[in-house]
């Protein structure tokens, strides 16, 4: 029996927020993996405006719901991006047409964030098959331990940002190292993505913000603070907010490059930066197709299932990644004015792809399923064909409708069985 029942609108919540105090922000003690102890629960309504109008075109889904429901993630999850811009400059710093044994054309290209020369900068590797006639299509995809790991190739340049330490991958002192190189060649399978004929552009997430809770000092933040400001404002962007925004530099570059075919690129991004690459698709439109590997909590999974990892839980875990306000719905999910369906829902009508893996519990897969499924009204009013019926497809049994789903074997990580849907998937768009 499904357990979603409809909402009013989600602007009435706004005045139940000022009840909400930091004393109820307490852990929950148990972690949920029981199905029957999912809560009654009830979804933010998709296609009801805030001002209790049906959504019933896309028309009207494009110039009012989802202006809407983009404004509410904003200010209430992963907050605003900033409007400021500030000077972006792409150096192409290394080159060679024989990488793979001459498969691939490697490229590194440096981005240069503002006017210091000493200010962040972001580092892009990018790999473009050679046996094509055409500007190639492309994935953007951020990785955990600097470009060096995805691939052992003795040229791509060291991570230079500070890197989280792990002793099985060799990096201590937070630096990068020789002996890392090729420690998660294994969640990039490049020799099998450039057979397929795509590119990929591949980018060290610390580069934009390292992944620790320091208020915000390090990183891109402070190139946008105003003048006497020390950290973002309540409503403003923290770290998957800024992995982001970074994806779509790279979609920038991209533009720039006649080896690529920018009306095609598709972002990926696995658990944490699953969550980024939904954000991604949803605040930037070029984006062709949208991916998430394993995104969980505040990424595909519906937050007020509770199952698993929940907001109460990331948020005290990893308090620089949402904005502030999304403090506020720790252990009150139910009060969420938004859930992740509507963010799937902002894709449309583009192709969103989300995948699962059976042992991942902690991720959610039956509310990563459910997610898509509540989102494809949206897609219906496009006559797309979505996610149907409440029941998930059975393991390695993809779906591969306008929202694509599967859920393999295995625990939390991306495999080649991953990507060779995602191929598979973007396959069926890019033509």
């Amino acid at each position: 029996m499904n357990k979603v029942q409809s909402k009013l609108p989600a602007i009435m919540l706004c005045f139940i927020f000022v009840f909400i105090t930091r004393s109820s922000f307490a852990q929950q003690t148990e972690t949920n993996y029981d199905e029957s102890k999912v809560p009654t629960y009830t979804l933010p309504s998709l296609l009801i405006s805030q001002k209790g109008l049906e959504i019933t075109s896309a028309k009207e889904w494009e110039h009012t719901r989802r202006k809407e429901i983009l404004h509410l993630f904003e200010e209430q999850v992963y907050g605003k991006m900033p409007n400021k811009k500030i000077p972006i400059r792409f150096e192409i710093t290394g080159t060679s047409a024989k990488a793979l044994n001459g498969k691939a054309t490697r490229k590194e290209i440096t981005a240069h964030f503002g006017t210091n020369v000493n200010g962040p900068k972001m580092y892009i590797l990018l790999y473009i098959p050679n046996e094509r006639t055409k500007p190639a299509p492309a994935f953007v995809g951020f990785n955990f331990y600097g470009n060096h790991t995805i691939w052992n190739d003795p040229e791509i340049s060291l991570a230079r940002s500070w890197v989280s330490n792990n002793s099985n991958f060799n990096i201590n002192e937070n630096k990068a190292t020789e002996a890392s190189r090729g420690v998660r060649t294994s969640r990039w399978p490049l020799d099998k993505i450039i057979e397929r004929g795509y590119a990929l552009a591949n980018v060290y997430y610390g580069d934009l913000d390292p992944d620790f809770d320091d208020g915000f000092q390090n990183g891109i933040h402070p190139l946008f603070y105003q003048k006497g400001q020390t950290k973002p404002a309540a409503n403003e962007w923290g770290a998957i907010g800024a992995w982001a925004w970074g994806m779509g530099r790279v979609l920038d570059y991209l533009e720039q490059d006649k080896d690529i075919n920018a009306k095609q690129v598709a972002v990926m991004g696995h658990s944490r930066i699953g969550k980024a690459a939904l954000w991604a698709g949803a605040t930037d439109t070029r984006f062709a197709v949208v991916i998430s590997n394993n995104s969980g909590c505040g990424g595909a999974a519906l937050s007020m299932r509770r199952y698993g990892e929940t907001v109460g839980v990331i948020n005290k875990a990893f308090p620089h990644w949402f904005c502030d306000h999304f403090n506020q719905y720790s252990n009150h999910e139910n009060i969420l004015p938004v859930d992740q369906h509507m963010l799937i829902a902002l894709m449309a009508p583009r192709p969103v792809y989300i995948a699962s893996a059976e042992e991942d519990r902690w991720a959610d897969p039956k509310g990563e399923f459910l997610a898509g499924v509540y989102a494809s009204p949206v897609y219906k009013l496009y006559n797309l064909k979505a996610l149907e019926g409440y029941d998930m497809p059975g393991i390695h049994q993809p779906i591969m409708n306008t929202i694509g789903y599967h859920i393999r074997a295995g625990k939390h990580d991306v495999t080649t069985y991953d990507w060779e849907r995602y191929m598979d998937f973007t396959g069926k768009f890019f033509r």
